[in-house]
């Protein structure tokens, strides 16, 4: 196993075009990270640690922005209004034939035009989560009262720093290897390991090293699940009928389509949390405003949402729902049918055309089952160990380790891909 690692990372170095791509990779990150630690003017550090304090919803929020919003930095919202418009965009595929066909249909011109719908979209909601959050860190006492020029800069500099950083996302899943939004989301929960340990060392007590061990044992269990349920798969037997061109004799052979029980990765987790994090954003600013009733609605909306219980499982729901939901955005069975059927395949046993689709439909409807139970328990296990054992880490920590294991082998995996192309 590790011969052979060793030896695929060899290639990776000796071949010009991957090596280029991989330092492609890694600049752009160094960049992001350069960017990361600049942060907006007049801060109030003291009040910044505070409110950062035992709160669970900046420090999820913490892992979309990369680690910027800690700093808060001029990329602090980090690749998350885009995360939102992806959102909406897709969830648009469902009610508009016209995006759904853009998506689906239009091959690669249609992906990258609707790739571009996303980023337009993106602008509006960067401007709105900007101006939301500024407001909310001027009532904290975080950053001083703004005049109207300050405020409208600093919203300025803060959108415009999430759409650089979606910018940079974009040029690393295009000149580089990997999703560009998942490896920026990747490397600011890497960049925040080094404090995290300090910290935990720092406040290590002796009564609590079975706690440490706990959550050792679960983290190795988790990761030890998430490998082999991204790694799984469900193969469909393909045959290639026999055809006559000449003297010559083409098909015949029989190989299988490999379906993952797990298609959309880490996609739905991200979603999730994102969908969830959103509303508690403009809770968090609407709680301040002067109107009476709006206040205590918003206060009201945000007492439902802290509740532990409750938050597990709306997240549970959610991460279910997008699982099947992005499984069914990218995987579509009656493309897949007329494709064999055009190039001369069949299922065993399964007539071709719409029998064909009904049966892959099937098929992914039920393996999707179990991929999206296990991604809602593994999603909310961190949430029940921190009710039971009351340490608040333990679901930011929970989810970072979830995230960074799909995107590590979703790396590896495109990584052995490009490797083969070359042997080949």
């Amino acid at each position: 196993m590790w011969d052979t690692f060793i030896t695929k990372l060899k290639l990776v170095f000796r071949d010009e075009t991957l090596r280029r791509r991989v330092l492609f990779v890694l600049g752009a990150l160094v960049v992001f990270r350069i960017l990361a630690v600049i942060p907006i003017p007049s801060i109030d550090r003291f009040q910044l640690e505070q409110f950062f304090a035992n709160n669970q919803f900046l420090g999820l929020l913490n892992i979309f922005s990369g680690g910027g919003l800690s700093n808060l930095s001029i990329v602090m919202l980090g690749v998350g209004p885009y995360i939102t418009a992806s959102i909406i965009m897709q969830l648009l595929t469902v009610m508009s034939p016209r995006m759904k066909a853009l998506y689906q249909e239009e091959g690669e011109a249609g992906r990258r035009k609707f790739t571009q719908y996303s980023r337009w979209l993106t602008v509006p909601l960067a401007f709105t989560q900007a101006f939301a959050f500024i407001l909310l860190l001027s009532r904290q006492g975080i950053l001083p009262e703004l005049d109207l020029f300050g405020l409208v800069t600093s919203i300025i500099i803060v959108a415009a720093g999430s759409i650089l950083l979606m910018w940079i996302g974009e040029l690393i899943t295009e000149f580089g290897i990997g999703n560009g939004v998942s490896l920026i989301i990747f490397a600011g929960i890497v960049a925040s390991l080094p404090t995290t340990i300090s910290q935990l060392l720092f406040t290590f007590e002796v009564a609590q090293l079975p706690l440490y061990l706990g959550f050792l044992i679960a983290a190795l269990l988790v990761t030890f699940g998430v490998v082999v349920m991204t790694e799984a798969e469900r193969p469909v037997p393909i045959t290639y009928a026999k055809r006559v061109r000449g003297q010559k004799v083409f098909g015949g052979i029989s190989t299988y389509l490999p379906l993952r029980l797990n298609q959309a990765g880490v996609i739905p987790i991200i979603f999730a949390l994102s969908l969830l994090l959103f509303p508690q954003m403009i809770l968090n600013f609407l709680q301040n405003v002067e109107t009476t009733f709006v206040a205590n609605a918003a206060q009201f909306m945000l007492g439902i949402l802290e509740n532990g219980w409750v938050y597990a499982g709306i997240y549970f729901i959610l991460v279910f729902l997008f699982t099947y939901f992005y499984t069914a955005v990218t995987f579509d069975p009656d493309t897949i049918s007329t494709n064999l059927q055009k190039s001369g395949a069949f299922i065993p046993g399964v007539r071709p055309g719409q029998t064909t689709s009904r049966y892959l439909a099937r098929i992914i409807t039920r393996i999707t089952l179990v991929g999206a139970l296990f991604l809602g328990t593994v999603a909310v296990l961190p949430l029940a160990m921190q009710a039971v054992t009351g340490f608040a880490a333990l679901a930011i920590g929970g989810t970072a380790l979830l995230i960074a294991v799909s995107v590590i082998l979703d790396l590896v995996r495109k990584i052995d891909a490009q490797v083969s192309i070359r042997e080949y």
